[in-house]
């Protein structure tokens, strides 16, 4: 998150753990870096004399070369730090770090390659203990974030560094299917308050507020219970009674779905849904709120079968996500409609596509690819500029209500600019600083910032439905009516477009008041809107009418 200013540790490795209920002495986790194991650690937890004592071990492997023999962190019964110890190596150098807190203050000595340190830094009295390359410290935070209401802050000392704040945005309740069986688990979602820049995340803890998972997905960054690391376990945020777990195969490895079948039997028109930008599960869950499960439960209780899947990579679904581009997620979802298409209870002749945000134009790549199996597409908040267009739509919204300096806002938007040309042409690296490098020269990044719908739509035939709030503050509404307009330009198309508007919800599809992003934990309605399930709804079964 932070760099340590001693240079002990490189670069601050963020957790990730997935467990169901914690196993009695030490417990195994394993080290994620892009979806590669790097390392493992044993945690421990214990109550002692009145107070709270997290210690264990840690090795991560080359380029952080760290091995960790010892590390204890004392607090007392309120959670107020006592002191922290920790001995290792880094690069086959010893380590040892002494910290004792008191009267504001943490004064901590650091002795590395025989070279004593000495700093003080005044903390807060009941900063939570992060220290950097450890991670069963963050079985603090869990504990205190049950007492914290959304919007609210915690301080933490990423030791031997500085404080931080982390702001908790929202918090929600799921379950993690493993083996069979559904651990009931608190998801919060979380904000590391850098002198960097703001870095978001994800902690779950479980009934006991024992660590469940931390996750930092803008640093691919993940910290697991070594015997949940795997396909075997997934997040669930929503369920509903004609819920049904399968395995779609796709190219080269297959994606964990969920179909949800209305309560009577037949053979019934089919929606795939598929989910938003980034590591997403099948229920599409976005502030703590499961978009795309909600939409399943409603489209199957007004008859149709439902399909939703776990994006590559995520939850139970195989695959690779650092290589993967728009066109392979399109390939996924099209190996769902395959799939959908053999069933014996759906009607082969009505399957629709419905995508959320990005989701929109994996389903637009897969409608046109698709055309005998695909009689209808919905496109819900779908971006109808090119990627890089949005993006500098984006930020410049982003500046504007910071209330930059507009020097500054010129930089940033010309830094971005400098960032998509290296981006898709290869060139120009030198002048991007290395961190924003590693994010951003990736083969999806690429894919985005050079789609445009404008190319895909003249392509797709299918009767399209458009539907956005005129709230939506990440993806306007102006974009909705431009792929309108380009679905009614097309030459060849089979069937009608339609826009539909709706007054006062946001990018989530709920009612707010701005439709900022920082207005999504405190929203108090935490449901899909009955009038955009309507829309859909009614529009689906107008479309997807029985072939006689």
């Amino acid at each position: 998150m932070v760099r340590p200013r001693n240079g002990w540790l490189a670069a601050q490795l963020c957790a990730v753990s997935l467990a169901a209920q914690q196993p009695p002495g030490p417990t195994s986790f394993s080290i994620f870096i892009q979806g590669r194991v790097v390392g493992t650690e044993q945690v421990t937890v214990s109550t002692e004399a009145g107070g709270h004592v997290i210690g264990g071990t840690a090795r991560v492997a080359p380029p952080f070369d760290l091995a960790l023999k010892k590390v204890e962190i004392r607090y007392d019964a309120k959670w107020q730090p006592l002191d922290a110890a920790i001995e290792g190596t880094i690069r086959s150098q010893p380590l040892s770090i002494r910290t004792t807190f008191g009267g504001g203050t943490a004064t901590t000595q650091v002795v590395q390659n025989q070279t004593p340190t000495t700093d003080s830094d005044a903390v807060a009295a009941d900063t939570i203990v992060l220290p950097n390359g450890f991670f069963g410290s963050y079985e603090a935070l869990a504990a205190r974030l049950g007492e914290t209401q959304a919007g609210g802050s915690l301080r933490a000392y990423v030791l031997p560094q500085r404080e931080i704040a982390i702001r908790l945005k929202a918090a929600s309740a799921e379950r993690i299917q493993v083996s069979g069986r559904a651990i009931p688990v608190r998801r919060y979602e979380i904000v590391f308050e850098n002198p960097g820049g703001p870095v978001e995340g994800s902690l779950s803890a479980d009934e006991n507020g024992r660590l469940l998972r931390l996750q930092i997905p803008s640093q691919a960054l993940e910290f697991v219970r070594s015997d949940l690391a795997s396909v075997a376990a997934r997040r669930e945020t929503i369920s509903h009674p004609g819920d049904q777990q399968i395995r779609i195969p796709a190219a080269g490895f297959t994606i964990g779905a969920t179909i949800t079948k209305p309560a009577a039997g037949g053979r019934w028109p089919s929606v795939v849904l598929v989910a938003g930008t980034g590591p997403t599960d099948r229920d599409g869950t976005v502030a703590g709120i499961p978009i795309i499960g909600q939409i399943a439960g409603a489209l199957a209780d007004a008859g149709f079968l439902t399909v939703r899947y776990d994006r590559r990579g995520v939850g139970q679904s195989g695959g690779r996500t650092e290589t993967a581009t728009l066109q392979d997620y399109s390939e996924d979802a099209r190996a769902v409609v395959r799939y959908i298409g053999k069933r014996k209870d759906v009607d082969r002749d009505r399957v629709a596509i419905l995508g959320y945000n990005e989701g929109g134009w994996v389903g637009l790549l897969a409608a046109k690819n698709e055309r005998k199996r695909v009689a209808a597409l919905v496109l819900l908040a779908t971006p109808g500029s090119t990627g890089a267009e949005l993006v500098l739509e984006q930020q410049r919204h982003a500046l504007a209500r910071m209330n930059a300096p507009e020097q500054e806002r010129q930089e940033k938007i010309e830094l971005q600019r400098r960032i998509h040309r290296a981006v898709m042409t290869g060139q120009g690296w030198d002048d991007i600083p290395e961190p924003l490098r590693k994010r951003a020269d990736i083969p999806w990044f690429q894919s985005f910032l050079q789609f445009d719908p404008a190319r895909i739509m003249a392509d797709v035939r299918e009767p399209i439905l458009v539907l956005q709030g005129t709230l939506d503050r990440q993806v306007p509404p102006a974009h909705a009516e431009r792929l309108a307009a380009l679905a009614r330009e097309r030459k060849k198309a089979d069937g009608t477009v339609e826009l539909k508007l709706l007054p006062g919800l946001n990018h989530l599809f709920v009612g707010a008041v701005t439709g900022e992003v920082d207005e999504y934990p405190a929203l108090p309605e935490r449901s899909v809107s009955r009038e955009a399930l309507s829309a859909i709804e009614g529009w689906l079964q107008m479309t997807l009418t029985p072939r006689h």
